[in-house]
């Protein structure tokens, strides 16, 4: 049985990224004190019955190995001579007929550069071993409580063994606060897996814009973009698709994706594809008839320049909240020019009564999980962006109906989004390969339905 490709990686025995970012926390480990990590991957899960959901490896897990299976443990030891250990499944040619592939310890450590590798059944065997004498565990406990009593487990294990001169970690360290410094800036394998996962999203919204046609259902839509997501090779949506015609484009996280798309209507199809275990996060909007009415192409123009106004804030050494705050200025500033908002600028920015149609954030971190890992304050203080990050930009504006709202623009909900990498002079978007100007989305549909 011939074993998957694997993504990222040389030839076996090569430094990979993986073994690099394992060295890279061994030094900040070693720097803070030495002692031993600890990370299991995600565990299986039962959707009904028998039945599992389809597999996801855990991010953090992964960022370090590049290890997909399950029922595997990392183990690094940080001490005069560092060690980095893997637990998996072993090899089993009968399970192998039923379940697929499996690399088995000896092939994993060969593939994935490690200095050991057991059997999952192995580690509570090994595990007290690896815990005595260290000053630190870091680990993540809390998250998982099977886990923690594993962990709990071994730890007690070294205990009992007080009397011989054994002693156990003194303290615990959150490991992934520690790897979430890490992952906050991508390497240039991270980079350029993200910039193919963020093309690929690009066609799919693409597709379906080409697709939408008043009378068609919204799952029709999302089966377009889950076919360019696959077709093109990527292993999963990296998050539910909205895919919110009307109405619904007013509500942020609309998942049911089962209404008829009406003429007149917008269409707001926030959605991404994750490619080897990294996101992509775009949102256009567009008229399902494939023409902007005015009262929309108002509001999406507001919409388009908060977009701009944020993308030109997002630059090495601007704190994490500049961007949403250039791009709050021009939302508010365009509620007031359309007379959705009374009062002065300054007032509307002051008191809060934007957040009536734009009521979220204008971006997140984005990298192995669609909300990706990271802190966004350092010591109170928004942190500065670096180059490496990666996040997104999305400002919006939802208007729901309402007696002091003119009804040319009620049910009118825009958001765009793009998928923005922190470059040394500013930022480069990733997401761009799909239209966002209104004439060129209108040219995109006009060209499908015509020819």
């Amino acid at each position: 049985m011939n074993a998957p490709t694997i993504p990222n990686l040389n030839t076996p025995g090569d430094n990979t990224p993986f073994r690099a970012r394992r060295d890279r926390l061994l030094a900040r480990m070693q720097a803070a004190g030495g002692g031993v990590a600890i990370l299991p991957t995600a565990p299986e899960r039962i959707r009904n019955r028998d039945a599992h959901y389809p597999y996801r490896h855990d991010s953090y897990f992964y960022y370090l190995t590049g290890f997909r299976e399950p029922e595997a443990v990392v183990v690094l030891v940080a001490g005069k001579e560092a060690r980095q250990i893997l637990f998996c499944r072993e090899k089993n040619e009968e399970r192998e007929i039923w379940d697929g592939y499996r690399y088995g310890p000896e092939a994993a450590r060969e593939v994935f550069g490690f200095d050991e590798a057991w059997t999952i059944g192995d580690l509570d065997r090994r595990l007290p071993d690896y815990l005595a004498d260290q000053p630190l565990l870091w680990s993540g406990l809390g998250y998982d409580n099977d886990w923690d009593a594993k962990v709990l487990g071994a730890l007690n294990a070294v205990r009992d063994k007080a009397r011989t001169g054994l002693t156990p970690p003194h303290s615990v360290r959150d490991l992934r606060a520690e790897l979430d410094e890490m992952r906050l800036v991508k390497d240039a394998s991270e980079l350029a897996t993200m910039r193919r996962a963020a093309q690929i999203s690009a066609d799919a919204h693409c597709r379906a814009m080409r697709a939408t046609r008043p009378g068609r259902f919204e799952y029709e839509i999302e089966a377009e973009l889950l076919h360019a997501f696959r077709a093109a090779g990527s292993q999963a949506p990296a998050y539910t698709s909205i895919v919110a015609g009307g109405a619904n484009a007013c509500v942020l996280h609309y998942v049911e994706n089962d209404q008829r798309l009406q003429d007149g209507d917008l269409l707001l199809i926030d959605a991404g594809c994750e490619l080897d275990g990294y996101a992509s996060d775009i949102t256009r909007t567009f008229p399902v008839s494939g023409r902007f009415s005015a009262a929309q192409r108002e509001v999406y123009a507001i919409v388009l320049a908060a977009q701009a106004a944020a993308r030109d804030a997002t630059r090495p050494g601007a704190h994490w909240n500049q961007p949403h705050e250039a791009a709050v200025k021009v939302l508010a500033q365009g509620m007031l020019d359309l007379g959705l908002l009374k009062g002065s600028l300054d007032a509307v920015l002051e008191n809060g009564d934007y957040r009536r149609f734009y009521m979220h954030r204008t971006g997140h971190w984005l990298g192995m999980d669609v909300h990706d890992a990271g802190e966004y304050k350092l010591g109170g203080d928004w942190r500065p962006l670096v180059e490496g990050m990666v996040l997104t930009i999305e400002p919006g504006c939802y208007i729901r109906p309402a007696d002091d709202i003119p009804e040319a623009f009620w049910n009118i909900g825009i958001r765009i989004e793009d998928d923005a990498v922190v470059t040394a002079d500013g930022c480069e978007l990733i997401t761009e390969g799909v239209p966002k100007a209104i004439d060129d989305i209108e040219a995109l549909m006009r060209e499908a339905r015509h020819g």
